[in-house]
């Protein structure tokens, strides 16, 4: 099977693909254009450097989510023509998951983080697996709680994401010397950590979907939808009052 990936969840924009089980290309990009001028660019590179054309693809993915709203959108969008146009399935793939796949040979908990801004985070905790194991169902939730339920858990824990940069300081902090955290080059979600997801997810039909029914994964709504249902909120609150 050959699985086209995308993500553009995150700071980084990213493509793998994947041929008969081997990974033979990722690119990773995080400065320059935004994602929406650079992904299908990149989608062209990687094929050319294939030498394989979108109809050689089996499957296209994409990571769903949770991380940016604007950006996940970019991604499914992408994936989504792509196999309507191709007339391929497709599959998403967890973002924090995705990250948890970057990690080998630790025993204790994998903790992927994403800054979700005002000391909140996207977080889940697996332990090491391909696909990782489960331990914890995505939330949205606030730094220390999420802390809260790792240091509950009683042994060392791996933290990588985007969160690692803006909040190391409070989980170190926190944690002490059962923090630990991922390389430089581990640190961020790979497209082809998520690539070889996808292949796992693959072996069941049941996983795959058409470009109809790949949605991305949202823990919270956007900011503009929090802010108008504040807004009404407090609007109500003045008429009743």
């Amino acid at each position: 099977m050959n699985i086209l990936m995308i993500d553009t969840s995150g700071p980084a924009c990213g493509v793998a693909v994947m041929k008969d089980g081997q990974m033979i290309c990722e690119l990773q990009l995080t400065s320059g254009k935004t994602h929406s001028q650079r992904v299908m660019p990149m989608v062209d590179q990687a094929l050319a450097m294939c030498e394989m054309t979108t109809a050689d693809i089996d499957l296209f993915g994409a990571v769903v989510g949770p991380g940016s709203f604007t950006g996940v959108r970019i991604g499914v969008s992408s994936v989504k023509a792509l196999a309507h146009a191709a007339g391929k399935p497709c599959i998403g793939v967890d973002a924090l998951e995705a990250l948890a796949a970057n990690v080998t040979g630790f025993d204790g908990v994998i903790c992927p983080i994403l800054d979700a801004r005002a000391q909140q985070v996207y977080g889940a905790m697996f332990q090491c697996g391909m696909p990782p194991v489960r331990l914890m169902d995505d939330e949205a939730e606030k730094l220390t709680a999420f802390l809260d339920r790792v240091d509950a858990m009683g042994t060392e824990a791996l933290f990588l994401g985007d969160g690692v940069s803006a909040l190391k300081n409070a989980i170190v902090e926190r944690l002490g010397e059962k923090a630990r955290f991922a390389p430089a080059q581990h640190l961020g979600l790979r497209a082809a950590s998520a690539c070889a997801l996808a292949a796992e997810y693959a072996k069941d039909e049941n996983n795959l979907k058409d470009c109809m029914t790949l949605l991305p994964l949202y823990l919270r709504a956007p900011q503009a939808e929090r802010e108008r249902a504040a807004k009404l909120a407090a609007q109500k609150e003045n008429v009743n009052g």
